[in-house]
Formats: C-alpha cells, structure tokens, sequence
C-alpha cells in the first residue's frame, strides 16, 4: 500500500485504485443507527417480489382527492417551470379564514415530516428531554434523535395516550416538548376538548405542546379543541394527506404564535412546496362536498371493520381516524396475520412497541377494497 496526498487530502493505492479518505461525518450523525421511520410498501414490494392488491399500511386516502384539487393541480403543472410561492400566500390566507386566525399565524411544510423536523431544530438542543408516548408517531422520535434530543417514553394506559403520566414525565424530566397526536397514530382514539383543556393547563412551564392533528377531519368536530393561535404555549399540525387525500402532493402546515412562525422562517425551505400541491390544497379546501363524502364513508367503514373485528373474535379498538386498530390477542398472532396477508398481496402494518404490537392496523378502503380485506382476513385468522 503506498500513502499519497491528493490535493491536500490523504489518499492510499490499492490494488491500483486511488482511495481518497472520506472526511469524518458529525459525531452526531455517526453515532445514529441506520434506520429509516417506515419502509416504504414500494420497496417491500421489490424485496419480497409481491405485487399489492391492496394497500391499507399507510393510512393513505383510497377515495383519492377532490376532482377540484385535480383539475387546479393540472392547471399549476403547466407553470411548473416556475418556482412555487415562497409564502403560499393564496393558500395562506383561505386557511386564515377558515380558521379565524392571522395569516402570520401558519406556517407550511412537505406534509406533517418535515413540519416536525422543523420543530425540533427550532425548540431542541442536543441533551434536551422530550416527551412523547411509547410507540406513538416514530418519524417525530426520528427528528428528535436527529438534533441529539433525548427522548423520554410514557406507555399507553389501556386504548390511550396516558395523559396524567405524560405531564408528570414532562415535568420530572424538564421536557422541552411534549408530543401528542390526537387523534392518536396507531391506535385512532381521541381526546375531546373537555379533556384537553386541563391537560393543557397542567403543562409545565417552559415546554411546548405538539399537538399532532392529522387526523381531525375524521373526529367529531364539536369535540375539537379549539383554536388559540395566540397561545406560545402549543402548536398544532395539519395536513392534506389524509382526509383530502394527497399525501403524495406533501404538503401540510402548522398553527403557531407569530413569533414561533418568524422562527421557523428563519431555517425552513422557502420553495419547499410546490406550485401543484398548493393550488390542489386551496381547490380541495373550498370543495366541502368532497370532504364530507369522505369522512361519511370512511365513518361507514369502520363500523364494516368493528363488526368483522366481533365476527372473528377480535376487538376493534373505536376509532376517530380513516384507519382501525384490531386487538388480535399477541404480538406473535398479529405478526403471523400481517405476513400472510403480505403473502396476498395486502399490505398492513403492526406497531412496533408492546403491548400495540398485539394490534394490526388497517386503513379504511373503498367498499370493494374493505369487501376484499374482509375475505383475505377471514381465510387468514383460521389458520393464524
């Protein structure tokens, strides 16, 4: 082996090629594992060879989006060339309006993700304590790790985010954050505002509330809990990739106090969300028909899945989201019921931390897609 210096780089030859030396990655970065939140279906379809028939793991919309949202995104294809606008501001103000806020009070990303990874570079130094839920949203647990946040994990307490051990683990742990989706990801309950209030007046001072709402549109609204943009204490995100059906459009936005919003300005991806996804987002937003027909039909299907869950002698966990979690009984069983469906062609997922791990997880498909998951379920529980 013979050392060498390359443009002041050191550099070894071996077996007649040049090997430059990589400079070193943050001791940050390094000392992360190399995994990824999800693996997508498409690659699992490569790894495995199967082709889907029917994709329920990713709480993905089957009634696709708005024909409106269509047609304006076909429209924004042809300016395309041009960057989209850096403030969203059309979109920007009709969600002002439809919130009753100012529009300083919004900010967007890519969908929810990035929103969250925004968030953490914004509130986190590296040591910082978080709190969230044991086996709740892990692309948010793979933004913390990202800035060397340190995360602190509070168990389900039955069906439901533990809102007592949540707060006391923020408080004993000094949090800086405390996440909570509602209605929550993977199981689909829902806290109402009765119980959101207090939870909210017992946060500790100093640590913010992430309030993940990606599935509101599906809860009922007179339970919501209302706005209050003004509040420096909470932010809450939104996106259009469930209920509106364009989750590969990425594009979602979070409510925040203005000063959180000028911060988050100063590191966000300016031209981040593209001229389709916004012109597709204000469309589907003014086309009120279309979200009801949605959510009507997804309200439908659940009580499809909750009586296929009683059939088989399972039990369907209630659910406020366009997916259902079902109680097979073990981590082993549902594992073995996700596999064989794989085997035929239908994806689903399974939480990864105990005891949700017993559950599978099922989006809400059109009739004929909950029709088919029924008959592949039905054959699959009697020999699992």
């Amino acid at each position: 082996m013979i050392v060498c210096r390359v443009f002041s780089s050191k550099c070894f030859i071996e077996g007649g090629r040049i090997l430059v030396d990589r400079p070193p990655f943050s001791q940050l970065v390094t000392s992360l594992p190399s995994v990824v939140p999800f693996v997508p279906p498409e690659e699992m379809e490569r790894r495995t060879g199967i082709s889907l028939r029917l994709r329920l793991g990713a709480n993905e919309s089957p009634f696709g989006m708005s024909p409106q949202a269509e047609e304006a995104m076909k429209k924004a294809v042809e300016v395309s060339h041009f960057y989209g606008d850096a403030l969203c501001h059309d979109l920007r103000e009709a969600l002002a309006d439809v919130h009753n806020i100012s529009p300083d009070q919004l900010v967007f990303g890519s969908g929810i993700d990035e929103l969250l990874g925004l968030i953490a570079r914004v509130f986190l130094n590296p040591g910082d304590a978080v709190t969230t839920s044991l086996g709740g949203y892990p692309t948010f647990e793979y933004h913390v790790k990202s800035v060397g946040a340190q995360l602190h994990h509070v168990p389900y307490q039955g069906d439901f985010n533990d809102l007592d051990g949540l707060i006391r683990t923020a408080e004993e742990t000094g949090s800086r954050i405390l996440y909570l989706a509602n209605p929550d990801n993977p199981t689909g309950t829902f806290f109402s505002h009765q119980e959101l209030r207090p939870f909210l007046d017992r946060l500790p001072s100093g640590c913010l509330l992430l309030l993940d709402e990606a599935y509101l549109e599906f809860a009922p609204s007179a339970s919501w809990l209302p706005i209050d943009a003004s509040d420096p204490r909470i932010i809450r995100t939104r996106t259009f990739s469930k209920a509106h059906g364009m989750a590969g459009a990425r594009i979602g936005y979070a409510i925040a106090e203005e000063k959180t919003v000028q911060a988050f300005n100063k590191i966000r991806n300016h031209f981040g969300i593209n001229r389709a996804a916004q012109a597709g987002a204000l469309a589907s937003l003014k086309d009120e028909s279309f979200l009801t027909f949605v959510t009507d039909e997804v309200a439908k299907g659940r009580k499809e899945y909750a009586a296929l869950a009683d059939e088989l002698g399972l039990r369907a966990i209630p659910s406020a989201t366009n997916f259902v979690a079902i109680d097979v009984g073990s981590a082993d069983r549902a594992r073995s019921i996700m596999d064989a469906l794989w085997k035929e062609g239908v994806f689903i997922r399974v939480p990864g931390a105990p005891p949700l791990n017993q559950l599978i997880r099922v989006g809400v498909g059109t009739s004929e897609e909950r029709q088919a998951f029924a008959d592949s379920l039905r054959r699959v529980v009697k020999n699992v």
